[in-house]
């Protein structure tokens, strides 16, 4: 994938710096394990400390330091998500902060404007998040405004020549709403093409089925991104779906409450069987962390609330997440996808 700040190799994986930081890591760490692009957050930068100021100081990229793409969510997931806290129109939305309860407004133009205020490399349309389970008639509505939204959010990028701008496909989990809201979006004509509105509380089952069905109606030859999803073993059957790029919270979120991964499942470092475990998170990981540190230490720092602990538990992490990417795409590059994969199940004890 190509953006203006480089290429970008793929199936990625982008961590999430949701308010201008990948939580508990420095982006020169990110750079050593990996990390070539990483998400940013319309909604959280909107309110605090705001896109104008951002701007002024250069934009995202110089604000937090960080010198590789940047990918923006266009701030629909966290709006809707805010319940009774917003109110839609064709419009968009007005909702009020959950910061300070003072009331705003987004609509595509202004998330497109936000985007490009803080310099962003690939813009995502404004679209509606559809919560799980919905009535038919609520997601039918729903994913044609979310057209309409993505045909506006297109005019207002018109203008933009430097970074792309990515549609979300909708539709619940009705698969014929899915393929109309693919076919719209292909008649717009955007960079790449997200599926949104997976994750959401649905059966992995049922998320596969949707991936199954949406994937194929978007063209090759531009990134097909899934949005929010997921854990290692989603990551690797949507890889071996078709999907090019995915970002999570999940390793940042679980490594703050002591959950990590490793190559044979996860491991709850807060565990009382840990207390005096000299060996690393996994023996055969190669990371900072599982090089230097105990799993007896990262109890103790867990248990004392102690700030390191979070530090260590990201890097190790964000370096489990990357370094499976990076397997991934070499196995892909190899011709030997389908070895890795059952190896990958191999290893956790699964068939």
């Amino acid at each position: 994938m190509v953006t203006r700040r480089g290429v970008v190799e793929t199936p990625v994986f982008m961590p999430v710096g949701t308010q201008g930081t990948v939580k508990g890591i420095l982006p020169e760490s990110l750079l050593e394990l990996g990390a070539e692009i990483i998400l940013g957050n319309t909604y959280h930068l909107f309110l605090r400390p705001g896109h104008e100021l951002v701007n002024r100081l250069g934009g995202l990229h110089k604000f937090m330091n960080w010198n590789g793409p940047i990918l923006t969510d266009s701030g629909g997931f966290q709006v809707f998500s805010l319940g009774d806290l917003c109110s839609i129109s064709e419009e968009g939305v007005t909702f009020q902060s959950h910061l300070d309860g003072s009331r705003h407004f987004l609509s595509p133009e202004i998330s497109v404007a936000v985007q490009r205020a803080l310099g962003a490399d690939i813009v995502m349309a404004f679209d509606e998040c559809i919560p799980h389970p919905s009535a038919r008639d609520y997601v039918a509505a729903s994913t044609a405004r979310s057209t309409r939204w993505a045909e506006r959010c297109k005019q207002a990028h018109l203008t933009d020549q430097g970074a792309a701008l990515f549609g979300i496909v909708q539709g619940g989990m009705e698969l014929d709403l899915r393929t109309r809201s693919a076919e719209e979006l292909l008649e717009i004509g955007f960079d790449g093409y997200a599926i949104g509105g997976l994750s959401v509380g649905e059966e992995t089952g049922l998320m596969y089925r949707v991936m199954e069905h949406t994937l194929p109606l978007l063209p090759v030859d531009r990134p097909r991104y899934v949005m929010g999803v997921g854990t290692p073993e989603n990551l690797v059957e949507a890889v071996a779906r078709g999907v090019d790029m995915f970002d999570c919270v999940m390793p940042t979120r679980n490594a703050r409450n002591g959950l990590l991964f490793t190559g044979f499942g996860k491991i709850s470092i807060k565990q009382a069987q840990y207390r005096e475990d000299p060996a690393p998170i996994d023996p055969a990981c190669s990371c900072y962390v599982c090089r230097n540190y105990s799993r007896a230490y990262l109890r103790h720092l867990y248990q004392s609330n102690e700030i390191l602990a979070s530090v260590l538990n990201t890097h190790h992490n964000l370096h489990y997440y990357l370094s499976l990417m990076s397997g991934i795409r070499r196995a892909l590059d190899e011709g030997t996808f389908g070895e890795y994969r059952s190896e990958f199940y191999r290893q956790r004890g699964a068939a």
